[in-house]
């Protein structure tokens, strides 16, 4: 299964209407430490069990990296993992920043 890409703009729109909805950056540390979207959980190699065992697999899912390519692996990932709504931001956190 390919995991969903949606564009900035309507996943800014999407967290806005989902209060449920989780946008994870996966972007390094120190990347994501310098600057994120505000609402924006930081997931790591070292956040991702815990994440994995707190979050309801109902819990709509949106992944940004730094320009929209290795979020759709994650993506990809946490789809296989059984979560249900999972979304790839094109265009990454450049992108977002940008739009």
């Amino acid at each position: 299964m390919d995991c969903k890409r949606v564009t900035s703009n309507w996943a800014k729109d999407f967290l806005n209407k989902n209060t449920e909805a989780i946008l994870v950056d996966i972007r390094d540390k120190d990347c994501y430490e310098t600057d994120h979207v505000q609402s924006a959980v930081h997931l790591s190699q070292e956040t991702l069990s815990d994440f994995l065992k707190q979050t309801r697999m109902e819990t709509p899912i949106l992944v940004m990296c730094y320009h929209g390519n290795s979020s759709q692996m994650i993506a990809q990932f946490l789809t296989e993992q059984g979560f249900q709504e999972v979304y790839s931001v094109d265009g990454g956190y450049e992108g977002w920043q940008a739009e």
